[in-house]
C-alpha cells in the first residue's frame, strides 16, 4: 500500500518505521524533502520523502501527525484529496488545536474534498507503536469514524504495525471520545507518574 505520512516526528516515524518493515511504500510529506525532522527515516526500506501534493497524489492512504493546532493548515495544505482515505493521529491537548473544533478529524473533514477520514493511532504513545508486545500480549488499538472503508484500512494497519487487534469504537460523533481516551492515557502516563510503557488491552471472557 502506498502511505503518505504528513507529520515525520514521534508518531509518523514510529509508524513509518513499522509499516515499511510490514513492505508498504512510506511517502514521507515534507516542506523541504533534503532537510526535515525524521530524514534518518528514509535510510528505512521503502521510505522516501516528497513535497506534501506529490506525496499525497501518490498515495492511496494519507497519516495525519503533526501538533493539533496546525491541523486545518495541514489539511488545506494536501491538494486533491479525493478518493483517499486519512488517518488523523492528532489530538487536542490542553486546549491546543485548531480554531472551532472540537477535534482535530472534524477540522480535516471540514477542510478535504475526501470524506473518507477516520481517527486512529492516537490513544497511545509512539514508544507503543514502535514495540506494541508486552510480554506475550500485544497491546490494542481503537478506530472511529463514518468511513467503513477508511476504518477497515486503518484497522489492517494497526495489525501490521504489531497491535494486537483494532477495535471499532463508532463513527464521527466518538471522534471527541477517542481524543478524550488519548488524554486518559497522557494523564496516566505523564501526570499520575505511571510512565510511558503502559498501554490498554482490552480482554474478553
Amino acid at each position: 500500500m502506498n502511505i503518505a505520512i504528513i507529520g515525520t516526528g514521534n508518531v509518523g516515524g514510529a509508524l513509518a518505521t513499522q509499516w515499511a518493515k510490514a513492505g508498504h511504500n512510506i511517502l514521507l510529506g515534507v516542506k523541504d524533502p533534503q532537510n526535515f525532522k525524521g530524514i534518518a527515516l528514509i535510510d528505512n526500506p521503502n521510505t522516501s520523502a516528497h513535497l506534501v501534493q506529490p506525496a499525497v497524489q501518490a498515495a492511496e492512504v494519507i497519516l495525519i501527525a503533526t501538533p493539533a493546532i496546525a491541523a486545518v493548515e495541514v489539511a488545506r495544505s494536501l491538494g486533491d484529496t479525493g478518493g483517499k482515505i486519512i488517518i488523523d493521529a492528532m489530538n487536542i491537548v490542553m486546549g491546543r488545536g485548531p480554531q472551532g473544533f472540537t477535534n482535530t478529524a472534524d477540522a480535516i473533514l471540514a477542510n478535504t474534498e475526501t470524506k473518507d477520514v477516520v481517527k486512529c493511532f492516537n490513544t497511545t504513545g509512539f514508544n507503543n507503536m514502535l514495540n506494541p508486545q508486552y510480554g506475550d500480549l500485544a497491546i490494542d488499538a481503537f478506530v472511529a469514524g463514518d468511513s467503513v472503508q477508511g476504518k477497515a484500512v486503518a484497522s489492517q494497519l494497526a495489525l501490521d504495525a504489531g497491535f494486537g487487534a483494532c477495535y471499532d469504537v463508532g463513527g464521527n460523533d466518538k471522534f471527541q471520545l477517542m481524543e478524550q481516551f488519548a488524554f486518559f492515557w497522557i494523564n496516566l502516563a505523564m501526570f499520575q507518574g505511571q510512565g510511558r510503557e503502559i498501554g490498554f488491552k482490552l480482554l474478553k471472557r
